[in-house]
């Protein structure tokens, strides 16, 4: 099989980060929908290997978390006999810098206290310093952030409050806020910066940037595999290469001092080649 150029596959790759589904990618670019999908694996594989190992000794200072829902195969309440554990209900954590907006830490799977462990273990790793935390009222966060980060943390929670919600609009309009109450936890953590504001926007853009992601559509991950590898090159595309106007038209992972260059769609493409080549020679695990 002749290998795509490295412009072919960096254009599969800006329709995918950019919310076109696998079969529209397809029809848009001429490739084939094995293609498409075989290059989304590849990259998603490539992409978290390459933020695991750079995204560390990050200078994060305030740091919000959330966690946002998602299906695989089917919900959870119509999950097949004899496919527990690999359809339903998948959550993503994620975490967000305030500040430089570089997404350093997602875990996939649960909604329970040992994802919520996992996850701050890992985000606990990635930090250079002290850190301002703040979450949603989910209550395992209270000891996941205690076995992470001991006392070395400025944390609180910001429970919302909510109203009915209008008649006839249950299914698809969100409650309304009526109100929040900010709870210290740990520390002393700047008040006015208890916030899930900057999580709860990258939410939305994984929905808009992830057709997966997308409410009411036959888009949805149809394999757990393939929905961490979405994700994977999503905040690989969020990171390094989509610029914020907040941040000078520059990436949050050269905001974060973790790279000096603006990269490009090809870039990743590039690195991917470079990651298949060394794995390939055994140096990568």
């Amino acid at each position: 099989m002749n290998k795509k150029s490295t412009k072919e596959r960096a254009q599969i790759l800006q329709l995918l980060v950019e919310g076109n589904s696998l079969r529209a990618t397809s029809r848009i670019t001429g490739a084939s929908i094995n293609t498409v999908t075989k290059l989304l694996v590849e990259s998603g594989e490539a992409c978290a290997w390459y933020q695991d190992t750079n995204l560390r000794n990050l200078p994060c200072k305030r740091v919000q978390v959330d966690e946002i829902w998602s299906f695989v195969y089917s919900k959870q309440k119509n999950v097949p006999e004899g496919m527990e554990g690999e359809a339903g209900d998948v959550w993503t954590w994620t975490a967000i810098d305030a500040d430089t907006k570089i997404v350093p830490s997602w875990r996939i799977g649960s909604r329970d206290a040992e994802a919520a462990s996992d996850f701050m273990q890992d985000l606990a790793s990635r930090m250079a310093s002290r850190i301002q935390l703040t979450s949603d009222g989910h209550k395992p966060y209270l000891s996941a952030v205690e076995g992470a980060f001991g006392a070395d943390i400025d944390y609180a929670m910001l429970i919302k409050l909510y109203g009915s919600t209008t008649e006839g609009q249950k299914r698809y309009s969100p409650a309304h806020v009526v109100g929040a109450q900010k709870g210290i936890i740990n520390g002393t953590p700047d008040k006015k910066h208890i916030s899930t504001s900057y999580a709860e926007r990258q939410n939305l853009t994984m929905r808009m940037s992830m057709r997966r992601f997308t409410r009411l559509t036959n888009a949805f991950s149809k394999k757990i595999e393939n929905h961490c590898h979405a994700i994977a090159l999503h905040f690989m595309y969020y990171n390094f290469v989509r610029q914020h106007k907040s941040l000078n038209k520059i990436t949050p992972a050269m905001a974060a001092k973790v790279t000096e260059k603006l990269w490009e769609v090809k870039d990743i493409v590039d690195m991917m080649d470079a990651y298949f080549e060394d794995k390939q020679k055994g140096y990568q695990k």
